[in-house]
This record gives C-alpha cells, sequence and structure tokens, in this order.
C-alpha cells in the first residue's frame, strides 16, 4: 500500500511539472522580475531595432526615444493606488527583428541605490521570433559590414573625380535578397568636407534635350556608419534589398556639400556591376 501511494505522489508530481512547463507556454512567475518605483524611469536597451512593444499594466507609461531604445515610467496619478510593495504591474513584451523578450513588473516603495534605471536585454531571456518583412537582422547586416572592411580593398569597380574629390565602388556583394555596396571618398584638398546629403538614384543612362528625366530614389535599409563629415577619407557601407533595373538605366551616387556653392559629386553603378556581386 505504502509502495502504491508513493508512486501515485510522484506520478502526480510529474504531471504538476509538466503542465507548468508545457511546451511553448511561458508562465508569469518564470519570467525574469523588474522593480520599478517612482524614483526613477527605467531603459530597456534592445540590441536590435524595437519593432513593437507592450505594457500590460494602465500604471505605466513608455516611449521609445530611439529605435532600440524602450523608456517606461509610472504614471503620477496611479501612485495612490500602489501601496503595497511586490504589486503586481503585469507584463511587458519587447520585439526586435529576431527575438521576443518578456519581463514581470513589480511597483516597490523602496528609496536606494539598488534600484535598476537601465536594463540591457541578454541573449537567455530571449526566445527567437521570425519578424514578417525582416530577412536580415541589424546585427547581421553589421557583422557583414565589418567583414566587408575587414577584407580590404581590392580593385576599384568604379571612379568618379571632381573639385579635388574622388568616388569609388570597392565592391559589390550579396546576402540572400541584399545588395551591399562598399563605397568610399577620397578628399586631395586641405578643405574638410561636410556632407548635406548622400543620394542613390535611377536614372537615364543617356539624357536628350527632348527626354522627360526619370529618375527614382532608391533608400538604403541600412548603413555602417552616420559621418557628417570628412577630412581625408570616407569609408562606408551601404546595404539595399535587391535593387533591378534595366540595362538603359543607371544607379547615380550623389554626394553633395552643405556649403551654398558646395562641392558635388557623382559616381555611376552599372547594373552589370551588380550582376557582378560575390557571395559573403
Amino acid at each position: 500500500m505504502k509502495k502504491v501511494f508513493l508512486l501515485l505522489t510522484a506520478l502526480l508530481g510529474a504531471a504538476h511539472i509538466l503542465f507548468a512547463q508545457s511546451p511553448g507556454r511561458t508562465n508569469i512567475d518564470s519570467l525574469p522580475q523588474i522593480e520599478i518605483s517612482s524614483q526613477a524611469d527605467i531603459h530597456f536597451l534592445s540590441p536590435e531595432p524595437i519593432q513593437y512593444a507592450d505594457i500590460s499594466s494602465h500604471s505605466i507609461t513608455g516611449d521609445m526615444p530611439v529605435k532600440n531604445l524602450l523608456r517606461i515610467k509610472l504614471v503620477p496619478d496611479s501612485l495612490r493606488h500602489l501601496q503595497n510593495d511586490c504589486t503586481s504591474l503585469g507584463v511587458i513584451t519587447i520585439v526586435g527583428e529576431s527575438f521576443i523578450a518578456q519581463y514581470h513588473l513589480v511597483f516597490t516603495k523602496s528609496i536606494g541605490q539598488q534600484l535598476p534605471t537601465a536594463i540591457a536585454i541578454q541573449p537567455e531571456q530571449c526566445r527567437p521570433l521570425e519578424f514578417p518583412g525582416i530577412t536580415l537582422t541589424t546585427p547581421e547586416m553589421k557583422s557583414h559590414a565589418m567583414d566587408i572592411l575587414h577584407r580590404g580593398k581590392k580593385s576599384d569597380i568604379r571612379k568618379a573625380k571632381a573639385y579635388g574629390l574622388t568616388a569609388i565602388l570597392n565592391h559589390v556583394y550579396t546576402v540572400g535578397d541584399h545588395v551591399f555596396l562598399d563605397v568610399s571618398f577620397q578628399n586631395k584638398t586641405n578643405l574638410a568636407y561636410d556632407i548635406d546629403e548622400l543620394r542613390f538614384k535611377i536614372e537615364d543612362k543617356k539624357i536628350t534635350k527632348a527626354t522627360n528625366v526619370q529618375s527614382l530614389e532608391i533608400k538604403p535599409e541600412w548603413q555602417l556608419y552616420q559621418q557628417p563629415s570628412f577630412k581625408r577619407e570616407y569609408h562606408n557601407i551601404y546595404v539595399f534589398k535587391k535593387v533591378t533595373f534595366p540595362d538603359n538605366k543607371i544607379l547615380n551616387v550623389e554626394l553633395s556639400e552643405k556649403q551654398v556653392s558646395g562641392r558635388t559629386l557623382t559616381l555611376q553603378i552599372k547594373y552589370g556591376d551588380l550582376l557582378k556581386a560575390d557571395n559573403l
């Protein structure tokens, strides 16, 4: 009889564990717990641009000052309803390009140096997630871009010169449906170059007076550096979703200076240059 009782106890315990840890299910008591008070805002630092965030409590408000930073704080009017420590404030959900992370928020009246003000989202706190439309995440693009820089310059595919400036298409790479343009600019004058705009436009290869100019501007999905000016050389990687255009068109890379009489430079990239891209 004693053996039967022990066996039933073991089976019930196993069933409880299996139920509590069922695949695909996350319980609130298993989430990392974050204490929040009226003393300080909390900033969540994401390794990727945040695509979506949800705060389940009306006692907390939040915003995103930049793409990979979520700031939350207690709503002042809610403080009179929060009298006890460890009052549950529900769950905050943060979704990046390739992950979902959740935290259990609890109110505390504690005042001291141990309260969190910034929380970096750790890999062990995330679950993988495929976000619609994203085939290459920002960390992946940065990793590929740094790999391109470390490979160095091999040969100039295209080059343009004007006003003591040189624009060079060093290399073209592809990763899946993304195109990486390795472009550098050189300044041989003694005047620093303050960048006004760098634009990428698909335009007619040959333009006559009787022809209406057709121009389609495309914007990089991502670029490695955001540099406002350069003294001698500027080297950057620009990432685009798959780009196609007919043979009678050309991709113009236009660099313009901030000054009224600013120097401008246009680098022309042929479609054949993209077709000869190397795989990373």
